[in-house]
């Protein structure tokens, strides 16, 4: 396979092999550590869970991404990046381990919140800077297959550390402060693996910085230019397929919050069934996101990004009540793969439509954008859900209007291609 051929000659490169495995390290992490706060905030025993906490959740794990992503690289410029994954994952497996410590005190919410906000804050950080560093132990050639392989291992590793998390819970101990160490101990293993990086390798080469005032101020009136730019009449298609993307995110993201809640209380009357059965529904979902990375290629060389989006946005409508209105296991793990089929397809449709239609110099900054909306409409759809949702997790008008608002996606991005 090309993908395999591809990936052995990078790993011929000392640099990315140890860059690779500073990623693959701290991605594990990731996933470990945010199975375990959903474990804990969903699935403790102790705990009525409710909408609005697994909503708070949400916020914490991902408003992070939205409000520090767009400037963190200008910190990121000033900083030696093998510094900041070196102390970056030692500030995180500190902070991890408080908020393990936090699990088992009785203390109250808003301070567990806290330290979870400040670990995922920090996460920014360092995401960004595998990102800005690969070009330093990747030649040009490989670059493009580099930034195709090395984030999507990271993301499977992601999975994988998600994976363990609740291998962990469900047979080796029945305690989420556990799982949080583990994530902590994986974090201090990354930190460990950037010693293995020379100091001066990632860079980013010595330079008078202008001042972070006026950085920051820069990079605010850069990402305002970038939206007058797609909202320009020759980024159309850019601009529907951004919004018709964040829909569909804002409703597989509020379908997760019912389908926590019907993991919890609704489908069994045993927590660790429930989580057992999320882990099941986690992994069916991802297989969907795997297919759509097989069948997008095909789908979307013949029909055309915007039409393939629509074609998602269409199965979504009708499947979504014919699935999820019977509210039974074996129709929601249907939909959990197919909601994860159309929501990734649709996604790698979205990437496609922006990075050809949008000028290389503004690039960047709609994909900073597009960061913002797919994480911002995530937490919307918790809070939404929040909202609208009983607390046994069965509410009709939510699959209702998530079904609707499929609709109007297919139906408008069907328009827009016509014309």
């Amino acid at each position: 396979m090309a993908v395999v051929r591809d990936l052995r000659v990078l790993l011929r490169l000392k640099g990315f092999r140890r860059l690779l495995a500073v990623r693959l390290l701290s991605q594990g992490a990731d996933g470990v550590y945010q199975v375990a706060l959903a474990t804990y905030v969903v699935f403790s025993p102790e705990k009525q869970t409710s909408p609005a906490a697994i909503a708070s959740a949400m916020a914490v794990l991902l408003l992070p991404y939205s409000l520090v992503g767009p400037f963190a690289g200008a910190l990121l410029d000033r900083w030696r990046r093998r510094q900041v994954f070196l102390y970056g994952n030692l500030l995180r497996a500190a902070l991890a381990s408080v908020t393990a410590v936090l699990m088992i005190a009785s203390v109250p919410d808003w301070l567990f919140y806290v330290s979870a906000l400040c670990v995922t804050a920090v996460n920014r950080f360092v995401l960004a800077g595998l990102s800005a560093a690969l070009p330093r132990v990747v030649d040009a050639e490989r670059l493009v297959i580099a930034n195709s392989l090395s984030p999507t291992a990271g993301t499977l590793a992601a999975t994988a550390g998600g994976g363990l998390a609740f291998v962990v819970r469900l047979v080796v101990a029945d305690s989420d402060a556990a799982v949080v160490l583990l994530g902590a101990a994986l974090y201090l293993c990354g930190a460990l693996a950037s010693l293995c990086i020379a100091v001066e390798l990632l860079g980013p080469d010595r330079t008078q910085a202008p001042r972070l005032a006026s950085t920051l101020a820069v990079t605010a009136r850069d990402l305002v230019a970038g939206v007058r730019h797609l909202a320009a009449p020759a980024r159309r298609e850019a601009a529907w397929s951004l919004a018709g993307m964040t829909l569909m995110r804002f409703c597989y993201g509020a379908l997760l919050v019912m389908l926590l809640m019907l993991c919890r209380y609704s489908l069994t009357s045993d927590t660790d069934e429930g989580l057992a059965l999320l882990g099941l529904a986690l992994g069916v979902s991802g297989a969907g996101f795997f297919a759509a990375a097989l069948l997008t290629p095909w789908a979307a060389g013949r029909l055309g990004p915007g039409r393939w989006m629509a074609v998602c946005a269409g199965a979504a409508t009708v499947l979504v009540p014919a699935l999820g209105l019977p509210f039974a296991t074996g129709p929601l793990l249907v939909a959990a793969f197919v909601l994860g089929l159309t929501t990734q397809g649709a996604k790698i449709a979205t990437d496609t439509v922006v990075q050809s239609s949008v000028d290389d110099a503004f690039r960047g900054r709609i994909f900073s954008v597009y960061d913002v909306l797919f994480n911002v409409a995530f937490v919307g759809a918790a809070g939404v859900a929040a909202l609208m949702l009983p607390p046994d997790g069965r509410s009709v008008a939510l699959i209702v209007t998530v079904a609707v608002v499929y609709g109007a996606v297919a139906v408008a991005m069907t328009r827009f291609e016509r014309q």
